[in-house]
């Protein structure tokens, strides 16, 4: 059995959740929280960071959750999630790392540190200016998507990829932080409200962060 070392509001170890559950992999989850130091979870990742899957009957430990992604994509043939052409493929890839570095980078890293990680480590107040800058832009990179899925039915194509399931684990988080303003973005709130009504995705919307409380609209796919 697999065992996922996770915390709710990590969104890479959402994006490798999603995936499995589209796959239909069975594991359990294992709560982590990163900033505590954990010893024995730093002698399975060093890095320190989530996600961590590990199957100790097999003795298989993979860290970083696009190389737990590609895995399962070698390894089961359900529901290919990198698929099509070199160039289809290419896309994919593309636009998960466009929502694992700049979407994070940009909105979802300052989002977690101002109104989760001061909050339960330092017991700090959020830096104002940094949550309105990380939701400014978090509109223009939502505008980006907006094209995208105009010229779409899906984020890189015609077809539900690895890139929807990156760009939604990352959304769900900034949004559970209060950082997305929806308005303004039709095509995007269609996605993601078909998004958060498939099965994969409920149980992340059920979950809860202590002390930091989502909106009272997260969880409805009609928001």
């Amino acid at each position: 059995m697999w065992h996922l070392y996770q915390f709710p509001l990590c969104p890479f170890s959402r994006k490798v959740r999603l995936l499995l559950a589209e796959k239909g992999v069975a594991y359990d989850l294992i709560r982590e929280s990163p900033w505590e130091g954990n010893d024995a979870f730093l002698d399975l990742n060093p890095a320190g960071t989530t996600p961590v899957l590990v199957d100790d009957e097999k003795g298989v430990v993979l860290i970083d959750s696009q190389a737990i992604c590609e895995y399962f994509e070698e390894t089961v043939e359900k529901l290919p999630l990198i698929n099509g052409s070199a160039a289809g493929r290419a896309e994919v890839r593309r636009l998960t790392v466009w929502a694992d570095q700049v979407f994070y980078g940009d909105v979802v890293a300052p989002l977690l540190n101002e109104r989760m990680k001061k909050r339960i480590v330092h017991r700090a107040p959020p830096d104002a200016g940094t949550l309105r800058e990380a939701m400014r832009r978090a509109n223009t990179h939502m505008d980006y998507m907006d094209y995208l899925l105009d010229h779409r039915s899906w984020m890189a194509g015609g077809m539900m990829s690895l890139a929807d399931i990156a760009v939604a684990a990352h959304l769900s988080v900034a949004d559970y932080l209060g950082g997305i303003d929806w308005a303004g973005h039709e095509p995007v709130k269609r996605w993601y409200a078909a998004f958060k009504s498939r099965p994969s995705f409920r149980p992340l919307l059920s979950e809860r962060m202590e002390v930091v409380s989502p909106p009272a609209y997260y969880e409805k796919p009609d928001f």
